[in-house]
């Protein structure tokens, strides 16, 4: 009986990108595999003619326009690898040349080793890695040397101190990110590497605080930094410990679960809001105030994640990556190609994002139902005006008022009890028209109710000054006094002059 029948697949040829390096610096540090794969291609690119060793490359294509032209060092990247892509499906096999190894902080190589498209392949080259140990006088193995792409130092190096060698420092303003990116350190020394494997080599000492106004840096610059007192992010490290810490060993801390921090949770948003009301642009000592509550509130948000990171379930770094990338995938403005008119339109495109992420059946999916009554309404009634179940204007929302307040009266004149739920209802549904009539007017019922309640109480507070100076016992007097008061409150509030 015969066996099954296989059949082999037929073979499928990709088109060819081979990506060779031009060593750290002149063609004394090019490998003869590179030279003889140079000479053997018949199309040729250049990341960047800006290299000592690129003269090498003849006839070449080079990317630098590329680098004039884009918006981001991404939509660089990008650009080059869908060229290159293009040209190799073009012609079945192109030659790609990079600086030093293809396989050193080379983002372009990255993306051509997962592109689909293509059959990347590589030759091995000299890095400025390989002239920088000697220079250096170190092991970077035995020293556990970070190599760190300079472009990202405050994400890379976050909660490391050291010792790195930053590369990609071609610009003094990344020299000037990178510092501002460790605001704590100073006199630290750090080394700025020139040149290497040219003529012009050069090696520079100096200190983290004058790193970026020693030299002048160019595309053959690096940064090697023996090590920091402090690291970019190690606030934020410490005080993630710090949670950690006293969840481990505060009786307090270690009883709280997720429900019992609501209530603190509340408490700290709200006195963010009343820090941000409290905020004078005249005066930079009532930030002081908005700090404290806005790490109280942090503190919270690291309570939780700390909480989740001992059941096993997500970590603060989670939540870090999690709002990361929803951010960057609701703003392709930003971080796409989408040209976009205005914020009308970033509203209307994230809106959209978010209909596609969510795949909700319901409009009002979402919503948080434990925010303050006023808000969910608002939140409420602008969902369902979304899809156009709304009054055209604020006049057809006006009427609903009175008729809400009739209503409201007729069921307290029925009622048979003080809790009668017929009267709570028509309160319930007078207050859900004036929040939409407030709506209709661009005001935020929450923020106008607050404000209202602030100034009742700013003007009782006189009232009760008032009734003081001149020995009136306000709860045994008319209510035609308390009113003359209240007017006089009044007239006194609108004579202060603003300031």
């Amino acid at each position: 009986m015969p066996g099954p029948s296989c059949r082999w697949a037929e073979p499928v040829f990709l088109p060819v990108v081979t990506v060779v390096g031009l060593g750290p610096g002149d063609e004394r540090f090019v490998t003869a595999h590179t030279i003889t794969a140079i000479a053997a291609a018949p199309h040729r690119f250049l990341r960047t003619a800006r290299h000592p060793s690129a003269h090498l490359v003849s006839d070449a294509v080079s990317f630098d326009e590329v680098y004039d032209a884009a918006d981001s060092f991404d939509d660089v990247y990008a650009t080059i690898v869908d060229r290159l892509a293009d040209a190799a499906t073009q012609h079945g096999a192109v030659l790609y040349a990079v600086p030093g190894s293809p396989l050193v902080l080379e983002r372009t190589v990255r993306l051509l080793r997962a592109d689909p498209r293509i059959d990347c392949r590589i030759l091995p080259a000299m890095s400025f890695l390989d002239l920088a140990w000697p220079l250096l006088g170190i092991d970077p193995v035995e020293a556990g040397v970070r190599l760190i792409d300079g472009h990202e130092f405050a994400t890379a190096s976050a909660g490391y101190g050291g010792p790195m060698l930053v590369a990609h420092t071609h610009a003094n303003w990344v020299l000037s990110d990178i510092k501002l990116a460790v605001d704590a350190a100073g006199d630290e020394p750090v080394v700025i590497l020139q040149r290497l494997g040219t003529t012009d080599e050069c090696v520079t000492h100096t200190t983290w605080a004058d790193l970026d106004r020693t030299v002048e840096a160019d595309h053959l610059t690096c940064v090697y930094v023996p090590g920091l007192a402090t690291s970019a992010g190690a606030d934020l490290v410490r005080f993630h410990e710090l949670a950690r810490v006293l969840r481990e060993r505060c009786p307090w801390d270690q009883e709280q679960t997720h429900q019992s921090l609501v209530k603190y949770l509340l408490e700290e948003t709200y006195e963010v809001v009343d820090a941000l009301h409290a905020l004078d642009p005249d005066d930079p000592a009532t930030d002081d105030a908005l700090v404290e509550e806005l790490g109280d509130l942090l503190y919270q948000i690291e309570f939780h994640s700390v909480i989740a990171e001992q059941e096993g379930r997500f970590t603060m770094g989670d939540v870090a990556r999690s709002v990361h990338d929803k951010l960057v995938r609701r703003h392709p403005h930003v971080f796409g190609e989408v040209e976009v008119s205005g914020a009308d339109e970033v509203v209307a495109n994230w809106d959209a994002i978010k209909r596609t992420e969510k795949q909700r059946t319901s409009v009002f999916e979402g919503v948080a139902t434990s925010q303050p009554s006023l808000s969910y309404a608002y939140a409420v009634q602008r969902k369902a005006a979304k899809v156009g179940f709304d009054w055209p204007d604020v006049h057809g929302a006006v009427p609903k008022i009175a008729e809400e307040t009739a209503e409201v009266l007729a069921a307290a004149a029925a009622a048979d009890t003080a809790d009668d739920p017929a009267v709570f209802d028509e309160v319930g549904d007078l207050l859900f028209a004036v929040v939409n009539v407030a709506r209709h007017l661009g005001v935020e019922p929450e923020a106008a109710l607050r404000a209202a309640v602030q100034k009742f109480r700013r003007r009782f507070e006189q009232v009760e000054r008032l009734a003081s100076e001149r020995s009136i016992e306000l709860r045994s007097s008319t209510l035609a006094v308390l009113d003359a008061l209240w007017d006089e409150a009044k007239a006194t509030e609108r004579d202060t002059p603003a300031g």
